[in-house]
């Protein structure tokens, strides 16, 4: 059977594609299926909608270059459930099995496809609860009087009317006062 890998790592800052790498080519030889490609998406997190080596891989599996897709997990290859089931559905109509090594899921059997539906539900609500723990988070600091985001940057109101009374354009207002234009621009507008 031919058969393609997929490996993705979040950051290069101490994790290595390569111990994916080895455990999905070792599953493929012990299976007697030829690897014959590898799509490895390193330093690119999972939750980005644009993953190079992936739209490669499935843009490959439209042309039927291989018959199986192997991951070492399924948190690897979908950033959530509405996206691993539309990647099922499609490798399915193309008649591709899809196996998850770490879960030791294939969906070409009933049981493989219902447990990896059942792990990427999971999956997405652990996500899920990630995110409303982070928004509790923030706003419990806004309530405590805590201000987010960049700090602002201190604007001379004066040395911007100043500026541009002499004719110097917004560019050479913001180069001037260390800001952007467009930051000059609206610290000129509040303080008219």
């Amino acid at each position: 059977m031919k058969t393609c890998v997929y490996a993705r790592v979040s950051t290069l800052n101490g994790q290595d594609p390569e111990t994916q790498l080895r455990e999905l080519r070792e599953y493929c030889q012990r299976r007697g299926w030829t690897v014959t490609r590898e799509y490895v998406d390193a330093g690119i997190s999972g939750a980005k909608e644009k993953r190079p080596e992936l739209n490669r891989l499935v843009s490959d599996a439209h042309k039927r270059r291989f018959d199986a897709v192997v991951v070492w997990r399924f948190d690897r290859f979908a950033r959530s459930v509405s996206h691993l089931l539309r990647a099922l559905e499609t490798f399915n109509a193309l008649g591709i099995a899809f196996v998850s090594l770490s879960e030791q899921i294939d969906t070409s059997t009933p049981t493989g496809k219902m447990v990896f539906t059942v792990l990427g539900a999971v999956a997405e609500l652990e996500r899920s609860l990630i995110v409303e723990r982070v928004k509790a988070g923030l706003r419990n600091a806004r309530a405590k009087g805590k201000r987010l985001g960049r700090p602002r940057a201190g604007i001379d109101a004066a040395e911007i009317r100043r500026l541009r009374a002499e004719g110097a354009s917004w560019q050479a207002v913001g180069k001037k006062c260390g800001v952007s234009a467009a930051t000059a621009l609206h610290a000129f507008r509040r303080a008219v």
